[in-house]
């Protein structure tokens, strides 16, 4: 069955230990900042870097970009960087 983008944020969400919303809605700096530590994504949770940042980190460490640049990620994940995300974590567990 294939997942809507709502869908696979949740299942991003609650696999990081946060709270299903529903509504649709990108994820926030402190859900992020999570699915970092998941990834094992160093950040300053003190000082949260921007989303981008954390985008870009999280889609480094699992393989979907060369490096941490957050140039190349100033636009909330799309459904096929959810869909690595969430295998990702899948994999984590």
């Amino acid at each position: 069955m294939v997942q809507t983008v709502n869908e696979l944020r949740n299942d991003i969400r609650q696999a990081v230990g946060r709270h299903e919303r529903i509504e649709s809605t990108a994820f926030t700096k402190e859900a992020l900042a999570a699915i970092c530590t998941t990834v094992r994504y160093d950040i300053d949770t003190h000082n949260l870097p921007s989303k981008s940042q954390m985008r870009a980190g999280i889609l480094w460490k699992i393989g979907e970009l060369d490096d941490d640049n957050p140039e190349q990620t100033s636009h909330p994940f799309r459904k096929g960087e959810l869909e690595a995300i969430a295998a990702a974590l899948q994999d984590e567990e």
